[in-house]
């Protein structure tokens, strides 16, 4: 996991849902909610290492913000529980899980896009067992 993260969310109730959704297969989960569930850490452990938090009023419809967030899976099975997740939950899919061997050779992640268009990854960095 990142140690971590900050980013905005128009609708935070539909972000807090993806976010649940995707990161459970890589063992995290919501920790702390403040200011009525509008601001919510998650992460593998407490406090969190991930907040969303809404998009302040003045900048609520702007465009040209994208995001990546990469978090750590602990093995490729996790990846792909990943991006089956994001699916289910209705995310588009920017990569399906595979190698990317030209970030290094062990390098298996997937990419999908959440609710407000930031590019979220799952990685694992470990060797395919044999």
């Amino acid at each position: 996991m990142l140690d971590h993260i900050g980013i905005q969310a128009e609708d935070v109730t539909a972000s807090a849902r993806f976010y649940d959704a995707v990161l459970a297969p890589l063992g995290a989960r919501r920790w702390l909610e403040f200011e009525g569930g509008q601001v919510i850490s998650f992460g593998t452990e407490a406090p969190g290492n991930f907040w969303v938090s809404p998009v302040p009023e003045e900048l609520r419809g702007t465009s040209g913000r994208e995001n990546h967030l990469a978090f750590t899976a602990p093995d490729r099975a996790a990846v792909d529980a990943f991006h089956a997740a994001a699916l289910a939950v209705g995310a588009e899919s920017l990569h399906a899980p595979r190698l990317w061997p030209e970030y290094h050779a062990s390098y298996y992640g997937a990419f999908v896009r959440d609710p407000d268009g930031n590019n979220v990854e799952a990685v694992c960095h470990l060797p395919s067992p044999s």
